[in-house]
């Protein structure tokens, strides 16, 4: 079987009459028969003619996919340079608990969008009603959202780090400073709220403004939100 070598592998990208080749775990294989490969880049992120052995481990399928397509030689490498980039005690933490690779941040992320919604839908609650406990709600859900932002945003890194080899993809380069202003307002408006109870009980001046921040707060998760799905599942344009 015939071996390539990452520089002959990169030259399978399917310009120039030449079939698509992707690796994977050392395996080369022709993809060229894939509609998801018909251009040459997979999902508007991942390259043909490319070594695919720690991207792969980011997408939402399991790697055997590839096995639905011929293997036509094995790839010849030095080292295995995405397993000496992960500590040894991470890399045997992961073998024996793989969920541990993909799912913290799946797992935490969904907590700071809900807490970010709700503190702009109790307040919202609050200013129709009248109602106090709607506004201490709120007031809750600003306390809850600053500590699981905080979770989301290291297990984000952690995750960018791990399946996306801290590559700056578009979508992170939104998300990573949208999110720390997302905090920062999250932090202002709590200790704003602790400091003076009574903000929203007039809609002007410094009222307004509060308001306003905790409306901007459902804008930011939403931006964030939509961008980070979008690494996992991208949007196809025709």
């Amino acid at each position: 079987m015939k071996e390539f070598s990452s520089e002959e592998l990169t030259s399978y990208n399917g310009e120039n009459g030449k079939p698509v080749y992707v690796a994977h775990a050392g395996k080369v294989y022709d993809v060229s028969a894939s509609k998801m490969w018909k251009t040459g880049t997979h999902m508007k992120r991942h390259r043909s003619g490319q070594d695919l052995t720690t991207d792969i481990q980011g997408a939402p399928h399991p790697p055997d996919v590839l096995e639905r397509y011929p293997q036509v030689g094995v790839l010849k490498r030095a080292e295995d340079a995405a397993d000496l980039r992960i500590p040894e005690a991470l890399a045997a933490l992961l073998k024996h608990f793989p969920f541990l690779r993909r799912h913290p941040h799946p797992m935490t992320v969904h907590f700071p969008i809900v807490f970010m919604f709700s503190s702009t839908a109790f307040s919202m609650l609050y200013l129709i009603t009248g109602e106090k406990s709607f506004d201490a709600t709120a007031f809750h859900c600003l306390g809850a959202g600053i500590f699981f932002n905080v979770v989301g945003i290291s297990t984000g890194f952690y995750t960018w780090w791990l399946n996306y080899m801290a590559k700056p993809l578009k979508a992170v380069k939104i998300k990573i400073p949208l999110t720390l202003a997302m905090l920062a307002t999250t932090i202002v408006l709590f200790v704003w709220r602790m400091k003076v109870p009574d903000i929203l009980d007039s809609l002007s001046g410094l009222g307004l403004l509060y308001i306003l921040l905790v409306l901007s707060l459902s804008v930011m998760v939403t931006i964030i939100g939509w961008n980070g799905a979008s690494m996992t599942f991208p949007v196809e344009k025709e």
